[in-house]
């Protein structure tokens, strides 16, 4: 996707046919669990901010990848074997159904991090 999108609506209209069905899947795992969370673009994908950064997710031609800030991935990484990952990235397969469980578990792991931080501060 080259153009620029203003929300998350327009970015998984823009998104290739055979992507949007998981893009609006992650949209609603992560909108049930952080009902609060701020939506919107960042870094021209899809963000989410709850109490911080939350998550982004961008659709690529074989993968959707999710964005969580470190250590999530790290503290994970047993339960990511098998997926391409980086330091804040998860690689989820074009070719494979979404890994709800895990990806709820990712992110509650983000917002449990997120709110300590605010709660500490």
């Amino acid at each position: 996707m080259t153009r620029r999108v203003l929300d998350v609506d327009a970015y998984i209209k823009a998104a290739p046919k055979e992507s949007r069905a998981k893009l609006f899947q992650l949209r609603r795992i992560i909108k049930a669990l952080a009902p609060g969370a701020k939506e919107g673009i960042s870094y021209r994908i899809p963000y989410y901010d709850y109490c911080g950064p939350l998550v982004w997710f961008a659709a690529f031609k074989n993968h959707i990848g999710i964005y969580l800030r470190p250590p999530i991935v790290e503290e994970h990484k047993r339960e990511l074997r098998g997926y391409v990952t980086t330091k804040s990235a998860v690689h989820l397969p074009m070719t494979q159904p979404l890994p709800v469980a895990l990806i709820r578990k990712l992110v509650k792991a983000r917002m449990i991090k997120n709110k300590a931080a605010v709660d500490k501060a």
